[in-house]
């Protein structure tokens, strides 16, 4: 039986990539380049690194990939037509209703399990992950860290939904479980049992102020109850702080990521809670990006 000759056909991989990266240029992606290969990469079931050993492709592959490069331009989140998003050493499946990972998080994630290291604990350190949207900050903290008991809040029954998927694959693969738990992290009483006994308190919460303009990807399919704060983007830190307050263990500590607009006013919010050592970071670009502080530890 013969082959049909479509089915036998080969097309050079790197022309196409790069004119997938035109493509996507020209549609306002910021990353056109970056984005085709991994679309590429996804199509082939590769690591993105290993497109450079695959001069060429079947013409099936090939319209898959251009599929997905006509669905990108368009501005569907990459992280949503290859199905991940990274955050440290996990990735994490995403998708329609739950808050896409940033890269801008890393740097949050390095301080809290660089503060871990930096402390001896008698018991196993509590971790509080508010408002974890697909579980990122907890189950990055929870592969880091093994011995780590951390638990994850979230109001949202969709992204509670991905975090649950999130956190089973993590047990598959053999990381240490988190503790999921629904709720407003603005409410007085969440995660009651946990008052006092927090030794990190971790959130990156809605903090975008309600009138930003937003890319595409953002705007169109991130949830917005994931993205906005209200007026000035600190509605939720607002209400959260007190939550966070009276989690710490006295000496516990906390990082909270926040608008490039709101440093110096999540340093007042924390400090106005009575939490000292205060101290505000920036991100890569060098825009404020998270706050952390601490609970005194003669409190």
């Amino acid at each position: 039986m013969s082959v049909p000759e479509a089915a036998t056909e080969r097309v050079p991989l790197r022309p196409l990539v790069v004119a997938a990266a035109g493509r996507l240029a020209e549609a306002g992606v910021g990353s056109p380049m970056f984005d085709a290969e991994m679309l590429a990469a996804h199509a082939l079931g590769v690591d993105r690194m290993r497109l450079a050993l695959i001069p060429m492709i079947d013409a099936e592959t090939a319209g898959r990939i251009d599929h997905s490069v006509d669905q990108r331009a368009t501005r569907i989140p990459l992280q949503h037509l290859i199905g991940t998003a990274p955050l440290g050493a996990v990735d994490l499946a995403v998708g329609p209703g739950v808050f896409v990972p940033r890269p801008e998080t890393e740097l949050l994630l390095a301080w809290a399990l660089g503060y871990l290291e930096s402390r001896r604990f008698a018991h196993a350190p509590i971790v509080v992950d508010l408002c974890t949207g697909s579980g990122a900050l907890a189950l990055a903290i929870a592969q880091a860290r093994p011995d780590a008991d951390v638990h994850a809040v979230e109001l949202d029954p969709d992204a509670l939904r991905w975090a649950r998927r999130n956190a089973d694959a993590r047990i598959a693969a053999g990381d240490t479980p988190i503790t999921l738990h629904s709720g407003d992290v603005t409410d007085p009483f969440v995660v009651e049992h946990l008052t006092a006994r927090a030794d990190l308190v971790v959130a990156n919460p809605p903090y975008i102020p309600q009138d930003a303009v937003l890319d595409p990807e953002v705007a169109d399919h991130d949830p917005h109850r994931a993205l906005f704060g209200g007026p000035d983007g600190l509605d939720v830190i607002r209400g959260m702080v007190p939550t966070i307050a009276r989690l710490l263990r006295p000496g516990g500590a906390t990082a909270v990521e926040h608008d490039d607009t709101n440093g110096g006013g999540v340093a007042a919010l924390l400090s106005a809670a009575d939490l000292t050592d205060i101290a505000e970071h920036t991100d890569l670009a060098d825009k404020p990006r998270f706050v952390t502080a601490r609970r005194p530890s003669n409190t």
